[in-house]
């Protein structure tokens, strides 16, 4: 089988280590990744030299977790910051700037568009609702240290490439997160916003062939065609690049 003909090889960062816990990853991810037609490959945090990991790669997708150290933004210590990992942040802040500089298709999903826009020089709010009042719109807190999805609706621009991948203006998400994109570096425009809000919801590098961050979770949303069609798309630029 030639190059050209093979599925695509999609790389999904993992998370962190977890005390003695093992590197993981949610399966709906991988799930969604191979519905679109693509092969996962799982990148733990910790590799030293992480452009390595990316030679044999067509797409990668930094995935969600835990928040950024606000030092990797020149930001501040918040009560609300949780599970911050050096180790990751090094890891994926490099494998994203690689992957950014030889215009591999790339998808940050929640934490993972906080790394491309901290990645090219931009910036976080540490909590939602310092600025916005409440971040209950964007997850649920049901009792202190348990946070839990939610639903809501996200406005995009019907110009924009992600539009174009989800063949909708306005569409349900289901989110996790209670930080959010601040300061928008250059090469990035901002291509969603929560109505309800104004919370910024999508990003799109403006010269990179398919870069796209989402504050939301697709992969937790992938029975709505909606959504699977990011990863489509994806996989589709992906098999793009082989050519």
């Amino acid at each position: 089988m030639s190059s050209k003909s093979r599925k695509a090889l999609i790389g999904i960062t993992t998370y962190g280590r977890q005390a003695a816990l093992p590197f993981s990853l949610p399966s709906e991810y991988i799930d969604a990744v191979r519905a679109a037609g693509g092969i996962p490959i799982l990148l733990p945090p910790g590799e030293i030299e992480p452009a390595i990991l990316l030679d044999p790669l067509d797409g990668l997708i930094i995935s969600g977790g835990g928040d950024i150290d606000p030092v990797c933004y020149n930001g501040f210590a918040h009560p609300t910051i949780y599970s911050v990992d050096a180790e990751r942040d090094a890891f994926e802040l490099q494998l994203a700037k690689f992957a950014l500089e030889r215009h591999l298709p790339i998808l940050g999903i929640c934490r993972g568009l906080q790394i491309l826009i901290v990645t090219c020089g931009g910036t976080l709010i540490p909590h939602i609702g310092d600025v916005y009042g409440t971040s209950a719109l964007h997850r649920l807190e049901p009792e202190p240290g348990r946070c839990l999805p939610t639903e809501h609706l996200v406005r995009i621009d019907i110009k924009s490439r992600l539009a174009n991948c989800v063949q909708n203006s306005h569409i349900s998400v289901v989110s996790l997160h209670h930080q959010a994109v601040d300061k928008v570096p250059p090469g990035w425009q901002v291509v969603a916003h929560a109505p309800d809000d104004g919370v910024i919801e999508a990003v799109e590098h403006e010269h990179h062939p398919w870069a796209i961050g989402v504050q939301w979770h697709p992969e937790l949303s992938t029975l709505n065609p909606s959504h699977q069609r990011i990863f489509q798309a994806l996989v589709q630029a992906a098999h793009t690049q082989q050519s």
